[in-house]
This record gives C-alpha cells, structure tokens and sequence, in this order.
C-alpha cells in the first residue's frame, strides 16, 4: 500500500510540474518569446505537418478533378476537418448547425477554429489577416473562401463587404468573429459590428446562428494571445502532447429582420453566446487580461494602471 501511495504521489508531482513547465512556456510565448521545442515535440510537431501535406496530396487533386464535372466541391471542407483531427482537436458538435442561407457568429479563441467550423458545415470565413500570413494555413483558409480583414484598415470596409455578400452566395453560409481578435475562451470581448454591415438590410430568407467554441481546460494553452506570433502558435499547438477536445455548440437561430440594424443583431448574438459560454465554463466569464489596441481593447490593469 504504501509502495502504491507513493507511486501516486510521485505521479501527482510529475503532472504538476509538467502543468507548471506548460504554463511557464505559454506566458513566454505571450509576451512574444519564441517556445524552444524538445526532440520528442520536433517528432510530434514534424509528424503532424507531414499528416497534413499527405492529405493535401489526396485532397487537391480530387477537389480540382470534382471541379471538372461540378462546383460544390466537399472536399475543403473534409480536408479542413481532417487537418483540426490531425492537429488534434477532438471535436464534439451540440446542437444541429444550419446548412444553408446562414450568418454564424462566433467566440474566437484560436486558427484551430476555422478548421473545426469549416470541417462541421463547410462555411466560409471572416478572419483576420495576420492568419493569411501563416504557411499552410493560410493557404488552406484561401481555399474556403475566407474573407481577411486588416483590423487597422478601415478604408477598405465596403470592399471587405462585397466580398463578404459572395462569400454568402457561394458557400451559402459565412462565419464572423465579431470580438475581432482571438481570447482565452474565458473571456468574451466587446462585438464589433461593422462586419456585420452585410445583414443590414439583411439578404432574403438569411438567418443568424450563434456558435459557442469550448476548448474546456485547455483553452488558455491553445489561445493565440498576446504578443506571439502565428508562427509560433501553431508549432506550440501542432508539437503538443495527445489531444484535447474543442466543443462547437450551435444555438437557434433568429431573423435578422427582426432586430433593427447591426449593431442589435450584434448584441443579440452575444447575448446568446455569452450565457452559453458561462454555462459550460460553470463560472462567470472573465475581463480578458491582454490589451489589443489594433480593436481598440484595453485591459482592466491597464486602464487604471494597475500592475
């Protein structure tokens, strides 16, 4: 018995220092510091990459010989959705996702995200343009239709639009992430709703579904956050240990038509949204830590300028 309790305890010792290790290195990359891999996570991080070129050399070819004979091709998005699998995102859906005429807003936590959206409906996306820079990602988010914004440029918002209204009558749904920036998943930012300019007035017989995404324990690990680059983001996510389960929760839809304007549709959804979130957190949500100035964001320390 005691040879037992001790074998536990050291086992004990062992994930609290593993849990410490992962913390130590996740605020680094926060604060923008590259994550030196071991060996073992190079293998981890090399094996997934190649995991995904194979799919990329089955996937491309059968995605532009179905474009031979018809438009609707479905294999973005089961490339999509086999790439999050071999990243190893787990997902799990609740609630029964709408499969066309479909405005879907959504929490924002990670790039893992669009993967798991476009492989459960096949959307396409508004995102931010930092993502179209990341190799392969980006690549693979061009092949669905995703749709960049420049945060900083507001110029270009009625070019960004007009995309958007074809990326609506071409993959009949889209996907925004109206928080502007990807969080922790313990938090929710303010919606910002000049991206949903689209909806007003909104296109005939065009719904809008909320979207909870759930990265439960693992959430503050896998969020892009802070000062880290892409880059770095995917090979700490791609080089991590196992799998982690994401939950994509679809709540009911409404009629845009019967709130009045963008900016009631916005607060609608993230309404909706939030009181989802803190049901599955079983916790209220939290300020999110980080200042993000590109959208005008400025956490609670820094606006009293407390440490």
């Amino acid at each position: 018995m005691a040879s037992a309790s001790t074998a536990k305890a050291k086992g004990l010792a062992q994930a609290e220092r593993r849990l410490a290790r992962l913390s130590a290195r996740r605020l680094a990359a926060m604060r923008g510091e590259k994550t030196p891999l071991t060996v073992r996570e190079w293998l981890r991080f090399a094996l997934r990459t190649l995991g995904i070129l194979l799919g990329l050399l089955v996937s491309v070819p059968l995605h532009y010989l179905y474009r031979v004979f018809a438009y609707g091709s479905p294999f973005p998005m089961l490339f999509l959705r086999y790439t999050a699998w071999v990243v190893g995102a787990r997902v799990h859906i609740r609630g029964t996702p709408l499969r066309r005429d479909v405005f879907f807003i959504a929490n924002h936590v990670s790039w893992v995200d669009i993967l798991a959206l476009a492989g459960a409906t096949g959307t396409a996306f508004v995102a931010k343009y930092e993502l179209s820079q990341v190799p392969v990602i980006g690549w693979l988010c061009r092949l669905n239709r995703t749709v960049f914004v420049k945060r900083e440029n507001r110029m270009d918002v009625a070019q960004q639009i007009n995309a958007l209204k074809e990326a609506l009558a071409d993959n009949w749904s889209v996907t925004v992430f109206p928080e502007g920036t990807t969080t922790d998943g313990k938090s929710l930012l303010p919606f910002k709703s000049s991206m949903l300019s689209v909806l007003e007035p909104p296109p005939p017989g065009v719904l809008v579904q909320p979207v909870v995404l759930d990265y439960g324990e693992v959430s503050e690990f896998i969020g892009w956050i802070g000062e880290e680059d892409g880059l770095n983001n995917a090979m700490r996510v791609m080089a991590r240990k196992g799998s982690f389960r994401l939950r994509i929760t679809y709540l009911e839809p409404f009629s845009p038509e019967e709130y009045h304007g963008r900016k009631a549709i916005a607060a609608k959804a993230r309404e909706e949204i939030e009181e989802e979130l803190g049901a599955t957190l079983d916790e209220p949500l939290r300020d999110f830590r980080h200042t993000v100035e590109a959208i005008r964001y400025f956490a609670p320390d820094a606006k009293t300028g407390e440490s």
